[in-house]
């Protein structure tokens, strides 16, 4: 087998997305991403040569418009701000959100 994810591993990809695991899903997560590698090694072996990239499956197409801008339903910058609590040069002022 490939790859073996551990405890640490989920730990550090948890920490990165800030999302907090207990022992028991390390554990789970660890088995549940090593088994994924697993998979994804088994696709990477099989041969593709000549087949050509699929990008969608459904045969629908994007339609594309030109951007118009509806005046009337847009604010102005000072609209905008109006009943902001707190702003400073054009901008509104919100609470750090972050902790580190």
């Amino acid at each position: 087998m490939g790859f073996q994810f551990t405890s640490d591993d989920v730990t550090h990809i948890a920490l990165l997305a800030n999302i907090p695991v207990t022992y028991e899903e390390k554990k789970t997560l660890a088995k549940g991403f090593t088994t994924t590698m697993a998979v994804v090694d088994q696709l990477n072996k099989a041969d593709t040569n000549g087949v050509e990239p699929t990008h969608q499956v459904t045969g629908l197409e994007t339609v594309w418009r030109e951007d118009e801008i509806d005046q009337s339903r847009t604010f102005s910058q000072e609209e905008a701000l109006l009943n902001a609590p707190r702003t400073h040069n054009g901008y509104f002022v919100v609470k750090q959100v972050l902790d580190k």
